[in-house]
C-alpha cells in the first residue's frame, strides 16, 4: 500500500525528442565508420600495377611508358630514382599514399561533423580526429617516400636534410600533422584551453594547401595530371584553414553564426577526402 508500480517497459522521464536524436545519431555514427572503411579500403589497396603500362581509369586506351633502368649491379645512389616516377609499383605506391589519407580525412570529417551537430559532442567523437591525425602524421614521417629514411637508401640526415623538395614536404605534412595530433588531444580532453593550441589545425591546412601549388613529383609522365590535382587540393586546403580560422575567432567572439562555418569547414574536409580517395597518376 502506498507504493507506486513502475510498469516495466514505460519510458524514461528523461526521455525527449532530442535525446532521441542523440541517440540515432550514436548508432548512426557507430554504423557509417564500419561500413565506411569496408567501402573504401578496397580502393586503397596497393595492387601490383604492371611495370611496362598504366591504364588511365578515365580511358580505354593503354599508354606505354619506356624506362632506362641501372644495372643491378649498380648500387643506389642519394640521387631522385627518376625510373621509379611514373613506373608502376611508383604508381601504386603513390595512389596508395593519397587514398590511405583520403580515408583518413573522411574519418575527421565525420568527427566533426558530429561536433558540428550534436553539441556538447562525445569524447570518442573529438578523439577520431585525434586518432586520424596520429596515424597519418607517423606514416608520412616513416613511409610517405619510399626511398627516404628509415624505409630507404637514403641516411636521416640525407632525408630531413637534403635537397629533394618532395620528401621534405612530405615531412612536414608528418611533422605538422604530429603537432596536430598534440595540441587537439589536449584540447579535446579539457586539459588545455588557451586560443594558441587551436593554431596548429588551421594552420596545418592553409599552409599545406599553399605547398600543394608548388608540390612537384620529380620526372613523371603524368605531370600535368598530378600537378591539377594538388591545385584543387591546395585551393580545397586553404578555403577550408581559411573557414577554421574565421570559426575559431567567432567562437572566441561568442558569435552565432559560427555554426556556418563550421559546417563550411566539414563540407571543404570531405571534399579533399573524397578528391584523395579517386586519386589517380
Amino acid at each position: 500500500m502506498g507504493q507506486v508500480a513502475v510498469r516495466a517497459g514505460a519510458p524514461y522521464s528523461w526521455f525527449s525528442p532530442l535525446a532521441a536524436l542523440k541517440y540515432r545519431w550514436f548508432s548512426f555514427m557507430k554504423w557509417w565508420l564500419g561500413a565506411l572503411s569496408l567501402l573504401i579500403l578496397p580502393f586503397i589497396h596497393p595492387a601490383d600495377v604492371s611495370e611496362a603500362t598504366t591504364q588511365h581509369p578515365l580511358s580505354d586506351h593503354n599508354v606505354s611508358y619506356r624506362y632506362e633502368t641501372a644495372p643491378a649491379t649498380e648500387p643506389h645512389r642519394a640521387d631522385p630514382d627518376v625510373s621509379w616516377e611514373g613506373s608502376g609499383r611508383g604508381i601504386a605506391y603513390s595512389q596508395f599514399n593519397h587514398r590511405f589519407a583520403g580515408l583518413c580525412l573522411l574519418l575527421i570529417g565525420l568527427s566533426e561533423l558530429a561536433s558540428v551537430i550534436w553539441r556538447p559532442s562525445p569524447l570518442w567523437t573529438r578523439l577520431i580526429l585525434v586518432a586520424a591525425f596520429g596515424v597519418v602524421g607517423p606514416y608520412l614521417l616513416l613511409w610517405s617516400d619510399h626511398e627516404a629514411w628509415p624505409v630507404g637508401s637514403l641516411s636521416f640526415t640525407e632525408t630531413y636534410f637534403g635537397h629533394d623538395h618532395e620528401i621534405l614536404q612530405h615531412k612536414y605534412y608528418g611533422i605538422l600533422a604530429t603537432t596536430v595530433t598534440l595540441s587537439e588531444f589536449l584540447r579535446r580532453v579539457g586539459w588545455v584551453t588557451h586560443p594558441v593550441w587551436a593554431v596548429p589545425l588551421p594552420f596545418f591546412a592553409l599552409s599545406g594547401g599553399l605547398l600543394l601549388f608548388v608540390h612537384s613529383h620529380g620526372v613523371h609522365p603524368a605531370t600535368q595530371t598530378i600537378e591539377l590535382h594538388h591545385a584543387i587540393m591546395g585551393a580545397l586546403a586553404v578555403s577550408a584553414g581559411t573557414t577554421k580560422s574565421v570559426s575559431g575567432w567567432l567562437t572566441s567572439s561568442s558569435d552565432g553564426s559560427v555554426k556556418g562555418w563550421d559546417l563550411a569547414w566539414v563540407g571543404l574536409i570531405f571534399l579533399i577526402g573524397l578528391q584523395l580517395i579517386l586519386y589517380f597518376e
